[in-house]
Protein backbone atom coordinates (compact mmCIF):
# COMPACT_ATOMS: atom_id res chain seq x y z
CA UNK A 1 0.00 0.00 0.00
CA UNK A 2 1.22 3.24 -0.67
CA UNK A 3 0.68 6.09 1.53
CA UNK A 4 1.50 9.77 -0.21
CA UNK A 5 2.70 11.88 3.59
CA UNK A 6 2.61 15.48 3.96
CA UNK A 7 3.99 16.22 7.40
CA UNK A 8 7.30 17.69 9.05
CA UNK A 9 9.85 14.91 8.87
CA UNK A 10 7.60 12.27 7.09
CA UNK A 11 8.83 8.70 6.93
CA UNK A 12 9.97 7.70 3.62
CA UNK A 13 10.55 4.06 1.49
CA UNK A 14 8.91 0.97 2.92
CA UNK A 15 8.11 0.53 6.84
CA UNK A 16 7.04 -2.13 8.51
CA UNK A 17 3.72 -1.87 10.41
CA UNK A 18 4.94 -3.05 14.35
CA UNK A 19 1.52 -4.85 14.43
CA UNK A 20 0.88 -5.85 18.27
CA UNK A 21 -0.87 -8.53 16.88
CA UNK A 22 1.89 -10.28 14.99
CA UNK A 23 4.43 -9.24 17.70
CA UNK A 24 1.89 -11.14 20.29
CA UNK A 25 1.37 -14.25 18.24
CA UNK A 26 4.77 -14.49 17.27
CA UNK A 27 5.76 -14.29 21.20
CA UNK A 28 3.34 -16.93 21.49
CA UNK A 29 4.07 -19.68 18.95
CA UNK A 30 7.84 -18.81 18.08
CA UNK A 31 7.11 -19.66 14.69
CA UNK A 32 9.81 -20.65 11.72
CA UNK A 33 8.86 -17.49 9.28
CA UNK A 34 6.79 -14.15 10.83
CA UNK A 35 5.78 -12.12 7.89
CA UNK A 36 4.45 -8.58 9.36
CA UNK A 37 2.61 -5.82 6.59
CA UNK A 38 5.06 -3.59 4.65
CA UNK A 39 3.64 0.07 3.30
CA UNK A 40 5.40 2.67 1.71
CA UNK A 41 5.14 6.07 2.29
CA UNK A 42 5.73 8.44 -0.30
CA UNK A 43 6.53 12.10 0.60
CA UNK A 44 3.88 14.57 -1.49
CA UNK A 45 3.61 12.18 -4.09
CA UNK A 46 -0.28 12.28 -4.99
CA UNK A 47 -0.76 11.26 -7.87
CA UNK A 48 0.61 7.72 -7.53
CA UNK A 49 -0.65 6.36 -4.09
CA UNK A 50 -3.50 4.40 -2.69
CA UNK A 51 -4.16 6.73 0.81
CA UNK A 52 -3.52 10.09 1.75
CA UNK A 53 -2.05 11.11 4.96
CA UNK A 54 -1.82 15.06 5.02
CA UNK A 55 -0.79 17.78 8.53
CA UNK A 56 -3.91 19.77 9.00
CA UNK A 57 -2.06 22.90 8.02
CA UNK A 58 -0.95 21.41 5.12
CA UNK A 59 -4.57 20.14 3.78
CA UNK A 60 -4.30 22.88 1.40
CA UNK A 61 -1.55 21.76 -0.91
CA UNK A 62 -3.45 19.14 -1.82
CA UNK A 63 -7.34 20.52 -1.98
CA UNK A 64 -5.80 23.42 -4.32
CA UNK A 65 -5.39 20.62 -7.20
CA UNK A 66 -8.61 19.58 -7.07
CA UNK A 67 -10.22 22.91 -6.60
CA UNK A 68 -8.53 24.19 -9.82
CA UNK A 69 -9.83 20.89 -11.47
CA UNK A 70 -12.97 21.02 -10.59
CA UNK A 71 -12.90 25.24 -10.98
CA UNK A 72 -12.01 24.24 -14.67
CA UNK A 73 -14.55 21.27 -15.56
CA UNK A 74 -17.22 24.41 -14.05
CA UNK A 75 -16.10 26.87 -16.40
CA UNK A 76 -16.81 24.44 -19.85
CA UNK A 77 -19.89 22.76 -17.87
CA UNK A 78 -23.20 23.76 -19.46
CA UNK A 79 -25.10 20.76 -18.03
CA UNK A 80 -26.85 22.89 -14.70
CA UNK A 81 -26.97 19.77 -12.79
CA UNK A 82 -23.06 19.00 -13.48
CA UNK A 83 -22.17 22.82 -12.80
CA UNK A 84 -24.78 22.53 -9.57
CA UNK A 85 -22.72 19.37 -8.07
CA UNK A 86 -19.45 20.73 -8.58
CA UNK A 87 -20.35 24.44 -6.70
CA UNK A 88 -21.36 21.45 -3.79
CA UNK A 89 -18.30 19.56 -3.94
CA UNK A 90 -15.93 23.56 -4.70
CA UNK A 91 -17.63 24.78 -1.72
CA UNK A 92 -17.05 21.84 0.92
CA UNK A 93 -13.49 22.12 -0.95
CA UNK A 94 -12.78 25.43 0.34
CA UNK A 95 -14.07 24.19 4.06
CA UNK A 96 -11.00 21.92 3.48
CA UNK A 97 -13.30 19.08 3.48
CA UNK A 98 -11.66 16.34 1.47
CA UNK A 99 -14.02 14.85 -1.30
CA UNK A 100 -13.61 11.03 0.46
CA UNK A 101 -15.36 13.12 3.40
CA UNK A 102 -17.82 14.38 1.23
CA UNK A 103 -21.37 12.86 0.83
CA UNK A 104 -23.13 12.00 -2.98
CA UNK A 105 -25.55 9.58 -4.49
CA UNK A 106 -23.76 6.71 -6.43
CA UNK A 107 -24.51 8.52 -10.04
CA UNK A 108 -22.36 11.69 -8.74
CA UNK A 109 -19.59 9.87 -6.82
CA UNK A 110 -18.71 7.94 -10.19
CA UNK A 111 -19.08 10.79 -11.83
CA UNK A 112 -16.55 12.52 -9.98
CA UNK A 113 -14.57 9.78 -10.17
CA UNK A 114 -14.31 10.05 -14.07
CA UNK A 115 -12.48 13.22 -13.13
CA UNK A 116 -9.78 11.84 -11.13
CA UNK A 117 -9.31 14.46 -8.60
CA UNK A 118 -6.83 13.81 -5.37
CA UNK A 119 -8.83 14.07 -2.47
CA UNK A 120 -11.35 11.35 -3.54
CA UNK A 121 -8.63 8.82 -2.53
CA UNK A 122 -9.08 7.97 0.60
CA UNK A 123 -7.61 11.16 2.52
CA UNK A 124 -6.67 11.28 6.32
CA UNK A 125 -6.33 14.60 8.06
CA UNK A 126 -3.96 14.82 11.07
CA UNK A 127 -3.43 16.87 14.12
CA UNK A 128 0.10 17.23 15.27
CA UNK A 129 2.82 14.76 14.61
CA UNK A 130 2.00 11.01 14.39
CA UNK A 131 4.89 7.94 13.98
CA UNK A 132 4.44 5.79 11.13
CA UNK A 133 3.50 3.15 13.13
CA UNK A 134 0.69 4.96 14.48
CA UNK A 135 -0.16 6.28 10.92
CA UNK A 136 -0.07 3.16 9.09
CA UNK A 137 -3.46 1.29 11.27
CA UNK A 138 -5.17 4.89 10.88
CA UNK A 139 -4.65 5.35 7.05
CA UNK A 140 -5.63 1.83 6.77
CA UNK A 141 -9.05 1.96 8.27
CA UNK A 142 -9.39 5.71 6.67
CA UNK A 143 -8.87 3.29 3.36
CA UNK A 144 -11.83 0.93 4.30
CA UNK A 145 -9.05 -1.79 5.05
CA UNK A 146 -8.26 -4.35 7.98
CA UNK A 147 -6.10 -6.66 8.95
CA UNK A 148 -6.62 -10.67 9.46
CA UNK A 149 -4.03 -13.39 10.54
CA UNK A 150 -2.79 -17.19 9.66
CA UNK A 151 -0.77 -18.40 12.84
CA UNK A 152 0.82 -21.68 13.59
CA UNK A 153 4.77 -22.88 14.21
CA UNK A 154 5.24 -22.32 10.75
CA UNK A 155 4.35 -19.26 10.08
CA UNK A 156 2.81 -15.71 11.75
CA UNK A 157 1.27 -13.53 8.81
CA UNK A 158 -0.63 -10.58 8.53
CA UNK A 159 -2.94 -10.35 5.72
CA UNK A 160 -4.58 -6.75 4.39
CA UNK A 161 -8.13 -7.26 2.98
CA UNK A 162 -10.82 -4.92 2.78
CA UNK A 163 -13.28 -3.99 5.83
CA UNK A 164 -16.36 -6.69 5.04
CA UNK A 165 -14.87 -9.47 3.57
CA UNK A 166 -15.63 -12.39 3.34
CA UNK A 167 -14.01 -16.48 4.15
CA UNK A 168 -13.27 -17.44 0.80
CA UNK A 169 -11.70 -13.65 -0.52
CA UNK A 170 -9.98 -14.06 2.59
CA UNK A 171 -8.71 -17.34 1.74
CA UNK A 172 -7.99 -16.81 -1.63
CA UNK A 173 -5.99 -13.68 -0.36
CA UNK A 174 -3.63 -16.08 1.52
CA UNK A 175 -3.42 -18.56 -2.06
CA UNK A 176 -6.44 -18.95 -5.28
CA UNK A 177 -6.43 -22.96 -4.22
CA UNK A 178 -7.71 -22.25 -0.94
CA UNK A 179 -10.36 -20.00 -2.41
CA UNK A 180 -10.78 -22.97 -5.50
CA UNK A 181 -11.37 -25.86 -2.90
CA UNK A 182 -12.76 -24.30 -0.08
CA UNK A 183 -14.97 -25.89 2.34
CA UNK A 184 -15.09 -24.23 5.83
CA UNK A 185 -12.85 -21.53 7.51
CA UNK A 186 -12.18 -22.18 11.27
CA UNK A 187 -11.64 -18.45 13.28
CA UNK A 188 -10.70 -17.55 16.33
CA UNK A 189 -10.36 -13.83 17.57
CA UNK A 190 -6.71 -13.42 17.84
CA UNK A 191 -6.80 -12.47 21.98
CA UNK A 192 -8.49 -15.64 22.17
CA UNK A 193 -6.13 -17.78 20.74
CA UNK A 194 -3.29 -15.70 22.76
CA UNK A 195 -5.09 -17.12 25.88
CA UNK A 196 -4.81 -21.09 24.58
CA UNK A 197 -1.46 -22.99 23.31
CA UNK A 198 -2.29 -23.58 20.44
CA UNK A 199 -5.46 -23.56 17.60
CA UNK A 200 -6.52 -27.55 18.57
CA UNK A 201 -6.25 -26.22 22.69
CA UNK A 202 -8.35 -22.88 21.55
CA UNK A 203 -10.55 -26.05 19.50
CA UNK A 204 -10.96 -27.96 22.56
CA UNK A 205 -12.16 -24.98 24.63
CA UNK A 206 -14.58 -24.37 21.76
CA UNK A 207 -13.33 -20.63 20.94
CA UNK A 208 -12.86 -21.45 17.31
CA UNK A 209 -15.59 -21.16 14.88
CA UNK A 210 -16.09 -23.04 11.35
CA UNK A 211 -18.05 -20.79 9.34
CA UNK A 212 -18.84 -20.61 5.48
CA UNK A 213 -17.86 -18.89 2.87
CA UNK A 214 -19.90 -15.89 2.27
CA UNK A 215 -19.09 -15.15 6.67
CA UNK A 216 -18.00 -11.76 7.06
CA UNK A 217 -14.39 -12.02 8.96
CA UNK A 218 -14.14 -9.36 11.93
CA UNK A 219 -10.87 -7.79 12.04
CA UNK A 220 -8.62 -8.90 13.91
CA UNK A 221 -9.27 -12.83 13.14
CA UNK A 222 -6.94 -15.58 13.04
CA UNK A 223 -8.54 -17.62 9.89
CA UNK A 224 -7.65 -21.40 9.24
CA UNK A 225 -8.70 -22.73 5.67
CA UNK A 226 -10.22 -25.94 5.15
CA UNK A 227 -10.31 -27.03 1.58
CA UNK A 228 -9.96 -29.75 -0.95
CA UNK A 229 -8.65 -29.27 -4.81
Amino acid sequence: MRIAITAPDPPQGKVKYEDPAVIALADKFSPKKVTPYYCEFLPDDYETADIIVIARDRALDLLIHDIEKLENRRERASDPDERALLDRVLAQLEEEIPICDQEFSEPDHEWLRTISPLSMKPTLVIEGDADPNELIPRALEKAGLMFFYTSGKQEVHAWLVRRGADAVTCAGKIHSDLARGFVKAEIVPVDDLLRCHSLQDARKRDLTRLVDRDFIIPEKTVIDIRFNV
